[in-house]
């Protein structure tokens, strides 16, 4: 066995150590990894706040509320470095072993989910914008919002999962990810009935799947953060397959022409 790893112990404490030195070590570890996970909290936090605006914005035509939230995804993308350079700092000085290493590997892949959210936002923020002076009735936003609440739901429930360690809410929230398809499947419908009525309902109708799209996207990433946390909780993967609908929009050219036709 090599000398290195023999004398290496789970949370990182060397074997033959003293009590007093362990339990030093572990009790630095524990800081570290609760200081990681507050960072993840309040990078969710920002995320949240900008799914929320984001469907303001559409709802009231706020394109400066639209800006606003496209500079703010910088601010997650400063949160998601300094996680990942953090992680790497504790793992160097605490050579973590077994289940505290894959909690460090976990928090980084969160926060990677989380910045993918907030670009996400971002691209919505985009398509408020683009559509000033073209925004559609408030009637055909209802399934827009629909979307946008359920991906908001989940969202924060998978983060509360994670900072409880509720592995249970966790695969809650991973099998739930249907209802978004359905309701993703549902607008594009609807929108395309709306294109194929009138030619000057494709701009706005097109702006609005694209971030329909986005949402969709959004409720992945918050299934993705479940499997973390399962991953986290149990040490394995989850074995069953979630269920998911396959969107209207990925099923192929053949798909698009049959909506088209009926």
């Amino acid at each position: 066995m090599n000398r290195a790893f023999s004398r290496i112990g789970r949370r990182g404490t060397k074997i033959g150590m003293g009590p007093t030195m362990n339990q030093h070590i572990v009790s630095a570890f524990d800081v570290d990894i609760k200081d990681l996970q507050q960072k993840i909290v309040a990078m969710g936090g920002v995320a949240e706040r900008m799914l929320s605006d984001a469907l303001t914005a559409i709802e009231k035509r706020d394109t400066a509320l639209a800006q606003q939230i496209i500079l703010a995804d910088s601010k997650l993308d400063t949160m998601q470095r300094e996680i990942d350079e953090q992680a790497i700092i504790t793992i160097a000085r605490r050579q973590p072993m077994a289940v505290d290493l894959r909690d460090i590997f976990v928090v980084s892949q969160i926060a990677g989910d989380i910045e993918r959210v907030g670009d996400l936002v971002k691209n919505i923020a985009k398509r408020v914008i683009a559509m000033e002076g073209h925004f559609p009735p408030t009637s055909l936003l209802s399934g827009l919002r629909s979307m946008s609440l359920m991906a908001l739901g989940q969202f924060k429930a998978v983060l509360d999962a994670y900072v409880q360690r509720d592995d249970e809410r966790a695969v809650e929230v991973w099998r739930s990810d249907g209802g978004i398809d359905r309701l993703y499947n549902a607008l594009f419908r609807e929108l395309l009935t709306y294109m194929m009525e009138d030619p000057r309902n494709i701009t706005f109708c097109t702006h609005l799947l694209f971030s329909a799209k986005n949402i969709e996207r959004i409720g992945d990433h918050a299934t993705n953060i479940a499997e973390r946390i399962h991953y986290v909780v149990t040490g394995g993967t989850l074995s069953i397959t979630r269920p998911k609908d396959v969107p209207v929009s990925e099923q192929g050219a053949e798909g698009a022409e049959a909506e088209l036709e009926n």
